[in-house]
């Protein structure tokens, strides 16, 4: 479709809803496939440490991606790779779907994650563009249309798994819906204009982490490693610790996304009030209860109510630390997001399938409960939100 045709369809959005658009459309894309895991595996007919590895192809995209991408993405413009590649994310899943052998699912998966870098980069930069330029707060609430896009595929993954809908079929009539959404939601999207100090410096080619960003890092880190444990094995989880049917063990994976998708759109007030020191460690205490209730829980509704306080936990931790990373003035504001997102990120594809070993070792619980010492890491990173 041309650039004229797509913005007479496209739907007159303000910037900042533009904006919370494309997170939601993003999260729409990844979020299908992961109530559909438990399937998958039986599928490939593999243990968890052999799957786990195999969920590391998308991680390896998004690495290569968040470290070359920045510059790509200035030359080709916000505008025309958002468009694509928002567009080709679905595809990327349904053809992985189609995998006969865990390292074809591994290879498969790997162009998603491509995709995947690319985008966290705009959407972060779009959304700290159009905060400078209103002057006003909404980082929060838009990772909060990611968790309610991410819920919506969750959701209905789920129903379709209940239904015997094959995942193949599932994800490939995503495709199609979610061109259509991103044509109307997303035709008349404009990138915003660049803040000043920008200017002068180009993002770098490597996005190499400076002490500064590292410190970030590790306040995202028990976030982002149990907000990945909890898409990528709370459905199994429910499986085979509770023997839950397709249609619990998916709506495992979307009751994280629910309650973070609520407490996103109230993070920003509380963190104008009591500042983001405050607001993050009270998250952190938040999921690491979260977690453990999920590692000792007696019964399926237990679980349920551990991965939604771990949903509230996660909520504002990965926002807050994107906008402190964009505020840093040491170098191009594109950098220090991608550098911060390249890790922290990977670390949410990374890190949990890779606790598949630790599954299959000692059992599918341990994969929340080593997460708690991460969270009382993160605690105590805390202080790197103070910007100066």
């Amino acid at each position: 479709m041309s650039n004229s045709r797509l913005r007479r369809c496209g739907l007159a959005l303000p910037p900042a809803w533009q904006v919370y658009a494309a997170f939601f459309l993003y999260a729409f894309a990844i979020g299908g496939i992961f109530p559909r895991l438990p399937e998958i595996q039986r599928a490939l007919g593999v243990a968890e440490g052999a799957f786990g590895l195999a969920l590391i192809g998308t991680a390896c995209g998004t690495m290569v991606s968040l470290s070359l991408a920045g510059r790509v993405l200035e030359r080709v413009g916000h505008r025309r790779a958002l468009l694509a590649l928002v567009a080709l994310l679905p595809l990327c899943y349904a053809l992985a779907s189609t995998a006969r052998s865990a390292f074809a699912f591994f290879a498969l998966l790997v162009p998603a994650g491509l995709c995947i870098g690319a985008v966290e980069i705009i959407v972060n930069l779009e959304a700290d563009r159009v905060e400078h330029q209103t002057g006003r707060r909404f980082m929060n609430r838009a990772h909060a249309f990611w968790s309610v896009g991410f819920f919506a595929a969750g959701a209905l993954g789920a129903l379709l798994s209940q239904l015997g809908v094959t995942p193949q079929a599932h994800l490939g009539v995503v495709v199609p819906l979610q061109a259509l959404a991103t044509a109307l939601l997303l035709g008349r999207f404009d990138a915003a204009p660049h803040r000043d100090i920008t200017r002068s410096a180009p993002p770098a080619r490597f996005a190499r982490p400076t002490r500064g960003v590292m410190l970030l890092v590790a306040l995202t880190l028990s976030a982002m490693v149990l907000e990945g444990a909890s898409a990528d094995w709370s459905a199994i989880y429910m499986r085979d610790v509770f023997g839950a049917g397709p249609f619990v063990a998916g709506i495992a994976v979307a009751t994280g996304a629910a309650t973070q998708a609520l407490a996103r759109f109230f993070a920003d007030r509380f963190v104008e009030r009591h500042q983001p020191v405050a607001v993050a460690r009270v998250l952190l205490g938040v999921l690491g209860a979260g977690s453990l209730l999920v590692f000792v829980a007696p019964a399926g509704w237990a679980a349920l109510l551990g991965f939604a306080l771990m949903g509230v936990g996660t909520s504002a931790i990965f926002p807050l630390a994107m906008s402190a990373a964009a505020q840093r003035t040491d170098r191009a504001p594109a950098t220090n997001v991608a550098a911060l997102a390249q890790i922290s990120f990977v670390a949410f594809l990374l890190g949990p399938p890779l606790l598949g070993y630790l599954a299959q070792a000692v059992g599918i619980r341990w994969v929340f409960g080593a997460g708690l010492p991460l969270v009382a890491l993160s605690f105590a990173a805390a202080a790197a939100l103070r910007v100066r």
